[in-house]
């Protein structure tokens, strides 16, 4: 039903017996843990010698904290509760690396091309999650894997109850991946590799705030939305043609500013007849860095001559907005 780690008791697991009885002593097994039932402690907190069915009861004596839903079993000893523990580990790891395979290269080069490449199919966000009970464990497990959208998502792909470990670190590291710690710290060996390998881990008492950075590190990884920022606008009063250049426009400029380097709309009757960049912006004879509302100058336009006098000039620029879950849910 439940599990965690005590301090000086170590991994305590609360289970209802379904069937037959369940004795101190027993060698058991529960998903992938074993021991030996040390003590069996019913709802009052009294030591009880066995438990038959429908009666609940906590545990000591196994090797970890097994998952809530994990069956436990009574077998002949702990050497056989070993063996069939070794098995399932086995198994388990066989399916993980098979996975991983079909995934490698999102794996190992995600965030590298994330940066350069808008075109990946979805951004994933790995995450270690070590808690001190299963329920809050699964809790969170749950929270994250619900955060994100068609672009981003939180995949939470090791973890459970217990302190950080080597084996979180080294897991965090190989999949580029970051790990969370709620009401748990990293052993002393995990922190030392963890600084080594340049592996984050963050700790947590409120699981809200938790969650909180986990959204915040999501939109983070979204490409940012393109804005057009308007500048300003010009009208062409004369053209002029110079060879080996090509046409030079002498505008007027009515709104704004103009800048070099701009993104430029040619508009004629409200058409627009051009969309490009700036080529030249030049006050007299000088290159000038913007002109301003009420002060005339001369341009030209990359790879563009049709310039005719009323044109207006409209100036323009992209800026990238940042994105949130929420605008990208409408709310």
């Amino acid at each position: 039903i439940e599990s965690k780690v005590e301090t000086g008791r170590g991994a305590v697991a609360t289970i209802l017996v379904q069937k037959g009885t369940l004795k101190k002593g027993d060698a058991i097994v529960v998903g992938e843990s074993y021991g030996r039932a040390r003590s069996l402690m019913d709802f009052q907190g009294k030591m009880v010698p066995k438990a038959g069915p429908s009666t609940p009861v906590q545990i000591l004596g196994l090797d970890s904290t097994p998952a809530p839903g994990d069956i436990l079993n009574v077998v002949k000893n702990e050497r056989e509760a070993q063996k069939i523990v070794n098995n399932r580990v086995n198994e388990r790891k066989a399916l993980e690396n098979a996975t991983v395979e079909t995934k490698k290269i999102s794996l190992e080069d995600f965030f590298a091309s994330a940066q350069n490449n808008s075109e990946v199919e979805k951004k994933v966000l790995k995450l270690i999650v070590r808690s001190d009970v299963q329920g809050s464990f699964e809790a969170i497990k749950t929270a994250v894997e619900q955060i994100g959208n068609d672009e981003v998502s939180v995949e939470v792909i090791g973890g459970g109850v217990g302190a950080i470990t080597d084996n979180d670190v080294s897991l965090a590291s190989s999949s580029k991946g970051f790990i969370f710690g709620f009401n748990m710290r990293p052993v002393t060996s995990a922190r030392r590799m963890a600084e080594e390998k340049g592996v984050d881990i963050k700790t947590y008492s409120i699981i809200y705030e938790l969650i909180n950075d986990v959204t915040l590190a999501l939109e983070g990884m979204l490409s940012p939305e393109k804005v057009e920022k308007y500048i300003g606008r010009a009208q062409v009063r004369e053209t002029f043609s110079i060879p080996k250049v090509g046409t030079i426009a002498g505008t007027a400029v009515v709104d704004g500013k103009i800048e070099r380097g701009c993104n430029i709309r040619l508009l004629r009757d409200g058409k627009i007849i051009y969309d490009g960049k700036l080529s030249t912006l030049k006050r007299f004879k000088d290159d000038v860095k913007e002109v301003k509302n009420g002060y005339e100058c001369g341009m030209s336009l990359e790879n563009f001559n049709d310039v005719k006098v009323e044109d207006l000039i409209e100036a323009y620029v992209m800026e990238d907005k940042k994105r949130t879950l929420e605008s990208d849910l409408g709310i």
